[in-house]
Protein backbone atom coordinates (compact mmCIF):
# COMPACT_ATOMS: atom_id res chain seq x y z
CA UNK A 1 0.00 0.00 0.00
CA UNK A 2 1.17 3.52 -1.27
CA UNK A 3 0.66 6.49 0.74
CA UNK A 4 1.43 9.01 -0.97
CA UNK A 5 -1.41 10.66 -2.44
CA UNK A 6 -3.31 9.53 0.78
CA UNK A 7 -0.71 12.44 2.45
CA UNK A 8 -1.56 14.69 -0.54
CA UNK A 9 -5.01 14.93 -0.33
CA UNK A 10 -4.30 16.39 3.72
CA UNK A 11 -2.76 19.33 1.85
CA UNK A 12 -6.41 20.65 3.14
CA UNK A 13 -5.60 20.43 6.84
CA UNK A 14 -2.68 22.53 7.03
CA UNK A 15 -3.46 26.23 7.66
CA UNK A 16 -1.40 29.42 6.25
CA UNK A 17 -0.97 33.00 7.81
CA UNK A 18 -0.59 31.37 11.23
CA UNK A 19 0.57 34.04 12.74
CA UNK A 20 -2.21 36.68 10.93
CA UNK A 21 -5.84 37.52 12.09
CA UNK A 22 -7.35 35.85 8.71
CA UNK A 23 -11.03 36.87 7.78
CA UNK A 24 -11.16 34.05 5.43
CA UNK A 25 -8.50 31.16 6.54
CA UNK A 26 -6.22 29.54 3.46
CA UNK A 27 -4.96 26.38 3.40
CA UNK A 28 -2.17 24.52 1.52
CA UNK A 29 -3.99 23.09 -0.71
CA UNK A 30 -6.17 25.73 -1.73
CA UNK A 31 -3.09 27.96 -2.05
CA UNK A 32 -0.85 25.49 -4.30
CA UNK A 33 -3.90 25.41 -6.58
CA UNK A 34 -4.15 29.12 -6.87
CA UNK A 35 -0.45 29.09 -7.07
CA UNK A 36 -0.42 26.69 -10.00
CA UNK A 37 -3.09 29.08 -12.35
CA UNK A 38 -0.95 31.87 -11.81
CA UNK A 39 2.21 29.57 -12.21
CA UNK A 40 0.57 28.54 -15.66
CA UNK A 41 -0.18 32.16 -16.43
CA UNK A 42 3.42 33.82 -15.81
CA UNK A 43 4.52 30.37 -17.79
CA UNK A 44 2.25 31.55 -21.10
CA UNK A 45 2.93 35.42 -20.44
CA UNK A 46 6.38 34.87 -20.37
CA UNK A 47 5.77 32.59 -23.76
CA UNK A 48 3.35 34.10 -25.92
CA UNK A 49 4.36 37.85 -24.97
CA UNK A 50 7.72 38.24 -24.16
CA UNK A 51 8.72 35.03 -26.89
CA UNK A 52 11.34 33.65 -24.48
CA UNK A 53 11.11 29.40 -23.87
CA UNK A 54 8.67 28.10 -21.30
CA UNK A 55 6.35 25.41 -20.28
CA UNK A 56 3.33 26.96 -18.57
CA UNK A 57 2.21 23.07 -18.10
CA UNK A 58 6.00 21.98 -15.93
CA UNK A 59 5.06 25.54 -14.45
CA UNK A 60 1.45 24.55 -13.22
CA UNK A 61 2.21 20.76 -12.29
CA UNK A 62 5.18 22.43 -10.36
CA UNK A 63 3.20 24.87 -8.32
CA UNK A 64 1.04 21.97 -7.48
CA UNK A 65 3.52 20.30 -5.51
CA UNK A 66 5.77 23.37 -4.54
CA UNK A 67 4.48 22.95 -0.81
CA UNK A 68 3.74 19.24 0.30
CA UNK A 69 6.56 18.85 2.44
CA UNK A 70 4.62 21.09 4.49
CA UNK A 71 2.51 18.07 4.80
CA UNK A 72 5.46 16.77 7.29
CA UNK A 73 6.54 20.40 8.57
CA UNK A 74 3.49 22.87 8.52
CA UNK A 75 3.83 26.12 7.49
CA UNK A 76 6.51 27.36 9.43
CA UNK A 77 5.57 31.67 8.83
CA UNK A 78 7.97 33.58 6.96
CA UNK A 79 9.37 35.67 9.51
CA UNK A 80 10.40 33.03 11.72
CA UNK A 81 11.50 30.72 8.57
CA UNK A 82 13.75 33.41 7.32
CA UNK A 83 14.43 35.46 10.68
CA UNK A 84 18.52 33.86 10.30
CA UNK A 85 20.55 32.10 8.18
CA UNK A 86 21.03 29.23 10.36
CA UNK A 87 16.80 28.87 10.58
CA UNK A 88 16.18 29.46 6.99
CA UNK A 89 19.30 26.72 6.31
CA UNK A 90 18.11 24.27 9.06
CA UNK A 91 14.15 24.62 7.89
CA UNK A 92 15.30 23.47 4.00
CA UNK A 93 17.02 20.91 5.32
CA UNK A 94 13.79 19.87 7.03
CA UNK A 95 11.80 20.03 3.99
CA UNK A 96 14.53 18.34 1.73
CA UNK A 97 13.87 15.14 4.09
CA UNK A 98 10.34 15.38 4.46
CA UNK A 99 10.11 15.33 0.45
CA UNK A 100 12.69 12.44 0.42
CA UNK A 101 9.90 10.64 3.00
CA UNK A 102 6.85 11.77 0.48
CA UNK A 103 9.59 10.51 -2.52
CA UNK A 104 9.13 6.78 -0.80
CA UNK A 105 5.83 6.78 -0.22
CA UNK A 106 5.64 6.46 -4.07
CA UNK A 107 6.40 3.30 -6.12
CA UNK A 108 9.80 2.80 -7.92
CA UNK A 109 8.26 3.60 -11.24
CA UNK A 110 6.60 6.56 -10.19
CA UNK A 111 9.40 7.88 -8.31
CA UNK A 112 11.27 9.68 -11.83
CA UNK A 113 8.51 11.73 -12.66
CA UNK A 114 7.51 13.07 -8.81
CA UNK A 115 11.20 13.83 -7.80
CA UNK A 116 11.46 17.16 -10.07
CA UNK A 117 8.53 18.11 -9.14
CA UNK A 118 8.92 17.94 -5.22
CA UNK A 119 12.87 18.85 -5.46
CA UNK A 120 11.68 22.21 -7.47
CA UNK A 121 15.01 20.79 -9.95
CA UNK A 122 13.08 22.76 -12.91
CA UNK A 123 15.00 26.06 -12.62
CA UNK A 124 12.97 27.60 -14.85
CA UNK A 125 9.78 26.02 -13.65
CA UNK A 126 10.87 26.80 -9.93
CA UNK A 127 11.77 30.67 -10.79
CA UNK A 128 7.76 31.18 -12.04
CA UNK A 129 6.54 29.20 -9.12
CA UNK A 130 8.70 31.27 -6.84
CA UNK A 131 7.11 34.46 -8.33
CA UNK A 132 3.75 32.58 -8.38
CA UNK A 133 3.46 32.06 -4.57
CA UNK A 134 4.56 35.28 -3.79
CA UNK A 135 1.95 36.59 -6.25
CA UNK A 136 -0.75 34.47 -4.55
CA UNK A 137 0.21 35.76 -1.12
CA UNK A 138 -0.18 39.14 -2.60
CA UNK A 139 -3.33 38.59 -3.78
CA UNK A 140 -4.18 37.19 -0.31
CA UNK A 141 -3.52 40.08 1.51
CA UNK A 142 -5.67 42.46 -1.42
CA UNK A 143 -8.75 40.35 -0.26
CA UNK A 144 -8.28 40.27 3.31
CA UNK A 145 -8.04 43.86 3.23
CA UNK A 146 -10.84 44.38 0.90
CA UNK A 147 -12.87 42.39 3.47
CA UNK A 148 -11.89 45.06 6.38
CA UNK A 149 -8.91 43.43 7.55
CA UNK A 150 -6.07 45.77 7.73
CA UNK A 151 -3.96 43.44 9.42
CA UNK A 152 -2.59 42.69 5.79
CA UNK A 153 -1.81 45.92 4.90
CA UNK A 154 2.04 46.37 5.81
CA UNK A 155 2.56 42.47 3.96
CA UNK A 156 0.60 43.40 1.24
CA UNK A 157 3.00 46.68 0.75
CA UNK A 158 6.50 44.19 1.42
CA UNK A 159 5.25 41.50 -0.90
CA UNK A 160 4.29 43.90 -3.73
CA UNK A 161 7.72 45.39 -3.16
CA UNK A 162 9.28 42.03 -3.26
CA UNK A 163 7.84 41.19 -6.60
CA UNK A 164 9.02 44.24 -8.30
CA UNK A 165 12.19 43.46 -6.83
CA UNK A 166 11.88 40.42 -8.89
CA UNK A 167 12.47 42.15 -12.04
CA UNK A 168 10.54 39.53 -13.98
CA UNK A 169 8.63 41.12 -16.58
CA UNK A 170 5.95 38.39 -17.14
CA UNK A 171 5.33 39.56 -13.37
CA UNK A 172 5.07 43.04 -14.19
CA UNK A 173 2.76 42.40 -16.93
CA UNK A 174 0.47 40.44 -15.05
CA UNK A 175 0.08 43.12 -12.08
CA UNK A 176 -0.55 46.08 -14.41
CA UNK A 177 -3.26 44.13 -15.66
CA UNK A 178 -4.94 42.22 -13.41
CA UNK A 179 -3.91 43.18 -10.02
CA UNK A 180 -6.15 45.48 -9.62
CA UNK A 181 -9.65 43.07 -9.82
CA UNK A 182 -8.26 40.84 -6.74
CA UNK A 183 -9.62 44.17 -5.14
CA UNK A 184 -12.82 44.45 -6.17
CA UNK A 185 -16.55 43.01 -4.50
CA UNK A 186 -18.43 40.76 -6.57
CA UNK A 187 -20.80 43.80 -7.48
CA UNK A 188 -17.27 45.30 -9.38
CA UNK A 189 -16.45 42.32 -10.93
CA UNK A 190 -19.66 42.26 -12.78
CA UNK A 191 -19.49 46.07 -14.19
CA UNK A 192 -18.73 46.04 -17.44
Amino acid sequence: MYKFFAYISRMKYITRWSLMRNSVSENIQEHSHMVAVLAHALGVIRRDVFGKPCSPDACAAAALFHDASEIFTGDLPTPIKYHTPAIRDAYRQVEAEATEKLLGMLPEELRPAYAPLLREEDRPAAEIVKAADKLSAYIKCLEEMESGNNEFGDAAGEILEALRAMEMEEVSWFLDRFAEAFGLTLDGLQRG
